[in-house]
């Protein structure tokens, strides 16, 4: 691999330079905040633990400060991009600032949760600077879509870092936290500070790693089961189980039923269950309806 010339990244003046070029200005309705320091897109790509044969996929790749670093690392990198002057831009900016590397760059212009499958080969990591407002669903989209994604980083607010990271029993564990544990072990892994975006976001940002399982969670419910009742269970979380479940079981009998049975005490609450926890109580109410079928 030809290594880059050491000036490939884009700095703070680039950023800008390049931004006035194409007329764009940062809009808070697709929560566009360019990282405008080369050390921190390295020190991500590091933190990914991006390797020469990988494929990565980006979401929301924007000016490309990102995307140059990742070429860096990777064997490709397809970038999903939404915005229209930014998606047109980023080829001829990869070409003339990492022209080595193009043939191994390639844009897919769309919405990342309308994405169903990219150009070349399946890609082995995701990562991303995902603004706050999609972060989530974007995320769990593409972990859905792209299983042979085995190591994921997204940078996000850091309260929704928190919120991916949460254990069970801490008061930020929710939906986010349960759906993608589902599909990986989820941690923390670092915190990115405000002066190295453009504009300046007035919140802070943080980095949160997701490894996909070895293995899938042992269930013969499904993923859209499972998740229906981690929905159920958060949409009124200050509930117990019995009562919060009540609407998903068919009455709140049905869900102590179900709890009992799946080894959860009906007066416990969302917020102190595991993902495996959930996928039991879905087992108990598959159950439920077989046994009331007639033979």
């Amino acid at each position: 691999m030809t290594s880059p010339a050491p000036d490939a990244l884009l700095g703070a003046a680039d950023v800008r330079e390049l931004a006035t070029a194409l007329g764009v200005r940062p809009t808070k309705q697709r929560g566009q905040n360019f990282v405008i320091d080369a050390n921190t897109v390295r020190r991500i790509v590091r933190t990914a633990q991006v390797h020469p044969d990988d494929v990565v996929v980006e979401v929301g790749p924007g000016l490309g400060s990102l995307t140059l670093a990742l070429l860096e690392a990777a064997d490709r990198v397809t970038a999903v991009e939404i915005d229209d002057v930014l998606a047109g831009a980023l080829p001829a900016t990869i070409t003339a600032r990492m022209p080595e590397r193009a043939d191994r760059f390639a844009l897919v212009h769309s919405d990342a949760m309308h994405v169903t499958e990219l150009p070349g080969p399946a890609p082995t990591a995701l990562v991303a600077n995902l603004p706050y407002n999609v972060a989530v669903p974007v995320l769990l989209h593409m972990l859905a879509t792209f299983p042979t994604i085995d190591r994921t980083l997204v940078m996000v607010q850091s309260e929704v870092a928190d919120r991916l990271a949460a254990d069970p029993g801490s008061k930020v564990y929710g939906v986010p936290s349960v759906k993608a544990n589902w599909y990986a072990e989820v941690k923390r892994a670092g915190a990115i500070g405000r002066n190295v975006f453009w504009p300046a976001p007035n919140v802070d940002s943080g980095l949160v790693s997701l490894v996909r399982r070895t293995e899938p969670i042992r269930t013969t419910a499904s993923k859209t089961e499972v998740f229906a009742v981690v929905d159920a269970a958060f949409a009124q979380r200050r509930k117990t189980l019995r009562a919060a479940l009540a609407g998903w079981a068919g009455s709140a009998a049905a869900a102590e039923a179900a709890l009992v049975a799946a080894g959860v005490s009906p007066q416990a609450r969302g917020e102190s269950l595991t993902v495996e926890e959930f996928a039991r109580i879905a087992e108990h109410k598959v159950n439920q309806h077989q046994e009331k079928e007639p033979v």
